[in-house]
């Protein structure tokens, strides 16, 4: 009862839905469309994450009761928000029928800097001078923990200070606020627009205001908030007084010439229109902010649901997913993220060689179901795709080279001799454990990578015998998971499922058997899992184990369009019968099928699922996972990096056959 009741308050806070990211790759936010302010994660981009709440509001000289708060849903303030094109700064006009002041507030980093800077225009667009009262109200949830906070404030600086073991944030402005308050009911003070002055207080809170006196008709006042991280509280105050030094103008310049020297460095959009530029550039840009500058990790999405309430958690990084982005990286003029991201994959290998489910930035292992085989294979593949694309660089050659070794010893190890298949695993949605087919092309496209790598070091019997094993896994998918009763290849063999499952199949002349495990468990287990399954193209896009002209690929392609297709907004759902978050179409997997079209040579198609993902953008432009089956909203992870990373490859592939 209780945790159920935090989760709803989390929630009332936080939707699983966000409007917006800014960060520099150290620091991390998301962001709200009303300029709400949800979580900030710094000095990394997964872990930890220290907010848990920031709003602002104000008070008119002419306007009885409290402060409005702009996020306020029952205020009234409407909002329009987007992108400052070509950075990763947000900005939000907000405006209200009976207030004549006009807020423009602009959220970014400072790149190279434990920096976020709030930027506040406010404009009086009435016909008479206004007083103002402008509140900045911020609730710390330092390492995401509720305990143990102390907020204070320093008058030297002007600011409160949040603090928690290793970590301090510093708040304040280059113009000096008029009233603090530091804990002692810090929300009630800022709420009424009393603030008592209290100084220090053990709780996670404070509020600032600012008076600004008769803003005249037309013009502007603007009020800076800095936001400064440190590893002492020491450090937050001199990060602080560092911001305070440069003027805000100052600050947001060096940030738009860094996003525009960062495009400018990484290849332009390889055509097509207006609408596909600017997606391109923005997935340019978002991907930037899932790659962590320190170690180079690539995360799946920001965090939102840390209670895993609806689902297993995302600011974590996969092999499987980076695989696909780094591939992204390298079409994207963007390959020392890619270089970044392998080096420190091998922080994350395990000693037999395997990689595991998913990682934290330090390498070490995030909350997961089990190894999934395919991680391991794409991130081999992976290694390979950017050694190519770095032009053969022995220098990253010798790196992977132990990391490369391992990993194919342990695929190869991992085959069923009487598949030929790998052993049962969990599938890339993380749902159920069998041997799958798209697994199987994965560790096909691993062991041919690693194949590949053992030649360039004169490893010929490895890389004959990874060959071979390879070979055998392209020829084990063709004799034994071809499904000529849906013309589409089997999901997978040996289907792990429940008792109750399992008896239901069997009763409907499905075959299976029951496999005794340790201390007297069963498993139940059906040959065959007949289920048409997006990932199925992957035995051909990426990895090749089947060819893009094989005629059963191609009735697959054509059994998964048929069946997987949402009838009323189109797009493609990821399997028969799915249903996370009700089942709906996602934009990766409306993208794979145009991969697989543009590789067969049916354009138009795969323009068209193209396009789905152009058309399907949020309201700030960037890529969700999921597109609402109903409406055709956003509807699950905002951004998710995989579905960037999956439309900058359908860009290139059209664009490299002369067809965008």
């Amino acid at each position: 009862m209780i945790k159920e009741l935090k989760l709803q308050q989390h929630l009332r806070k936080k939707p699983y839905l966000v409007d917006a990211i800014a960060g520099n790759s150290a620091m991390l936010v998301s962001l709200g469309q009303t300029g709400r302010m949800y979580r900030l994660w710094w000095p990394h981009i997964d872990y930890p994450q220290h907010v848990d709440e920031i709003r602002t509001g104000l008070k008119l000289g002419t306007m009885p009761g409290g402060v409005t708060w702009f996020d306020d849903p029952e205020a009234g303030w409407q909002h329009a928000a987007n992108y400052v094109p070509r950075t990763n700064a947000y900005r939000v006009t907000s405006t209200h029928s009976d207030y004549p002041i006009t807020v423009e507030q602009t959220d970014f980093a400072v790149p190279g800097q434990p920096l976020f800077v709030r930027g506040y225009r406010l404009t009086n667009r009435g016909h008479e001078a206004t007083d103002v009262e402008f509140y900045h109200y911020g609730s710390f949830r330092i390492m995401d923990n509720e305990l143990y906070m102390t907020t204070e404030f320093v008058d030297k600086q002007d600011a409160l200070l949040h603090f928690r073991h290793q970590y301090a944030f510093a708040v304040g402005s280059s113009e000096e606020c008029s009233g603090y308050q530091a804990g002692n009911g810090a929300w009630n003070g800022a709420a009424s627009g009393n603030l008592n002055g209290n100084q220090i207080d053990m709780q996670p809170d404070g509020a600032m205001k600012w008076n600004i006196a008769a803003i005249g008709p037309g013009q502007s006042v603007e009020i800076p908030v800095y936001i400064a991280a440190g590893h002492s509280r020491n450090d937050a105050l001199a990060a602080l007084t560092s911001a305070k030094g440069k003027s805000y103008g100052q600050w947001y310049e060096e940030m738009v010439a860094y996003w525009s020297d960062y495009l400018a460095n990484a290849a332009p959009c390889p055509g097509g229109n207006e609408q596909i530029v600017a997606l391109y550039e923005r997935s340019q840009l978002a991907m930037k902010l899932m790659a962590d500058e320190a170690t180079g990790t690539i995360v799946a999405a920001p965090e939102f649901d840390e209670y895993f309430s609806r689902c297993g958690g995302y600011a974590y990084s996969w092999g499987r997913d980076a695989a696909f982005v780094t591939t992204a990286f390298n079409k994207a003029g963007l390959g020392s993220l890619s270089e970044k991201f392998y080096d420190w994959s091998i922080t994350a290998q395990e000693p037999d060689g395997s990689w595991q489910q998913r990682h934290y930035h330090d390498g070490s292992l995030a909350p997961h179901w089990g190894l999934q085989i395919d991680e391991g294979s794409s991130l081999i593949w992976g290694m390979w795709e950017y050694y190519l694309h770095s032009g053969e660089r022995e220098a990253f050659l010798e790196r992977v080279w132990p990391a490369v070794e391992k990993g194919a010893a342990f695929l190869v190890q991992y085959l069923d001799p009487e598949t030929g298949l790998p052993k049962p695993s969990k599938d890339l949605w993380e749902e159920r454990e069998a041997e799958h087919t798209y697994s199987a092309a994965a560790v096909y496209g691993g062991l041919t990578a690693a194949s590949s790598f053992a030649k360039r070091k004169g490893k010929d019997q490895l890389a004959e015998a990874w060959n071979k094993a390879a070979r055998q896994i392209a020829a084990s998918i063709e004799e034994r998971c071809w499904n000529e009763s849906k013309n589409s290849y089997y999901r997978g063999l040996k289907l792990t499922v429940s008792k109750e499952a399992y008896e239901a199949a069997i009763a409907r002349g499905e075959r299976g058997y029951v496999q005794q495990r340790d201390k007297g468990y069963s498993r139940y287990v059906l040959e065959f899992d007949p289920i048409v399954d997006i990932s199925l193209l992957g035995i051909s896009v990426p990895f090749n184990a089947v060819a893009v002209d094989n005629p059963r690929m191609a009735k697959t392609a054509d059994t998964i369009e048929q069946l997987l297709t949402s009838p009323k907004v189109g797009g493609i759902k990821r399997y028969e019968d799915d249903t996370y978050i009700g089942g709906n179409p996602w934009i990766l997997t409306t993208l794979w099928l145009s991969h697989y079209r543009t590789l067969q040579g049916r354009y138009e198609d795969a323009r068209k699922l193209l396009d789905y993902a152009v058309d399907h953008v949020t309201s700030s432009g960037l890529l969700p996972e999921q597109v609402d089956q109903e409406t055709g909203e956003t509807a699950w992870v905002v951004p998710l990096t995989w579905s960037h990373a999956m439309f900058v490859l359908a860009v290139h592939m059209l664009a490299e056959r002369g067809q965008l």
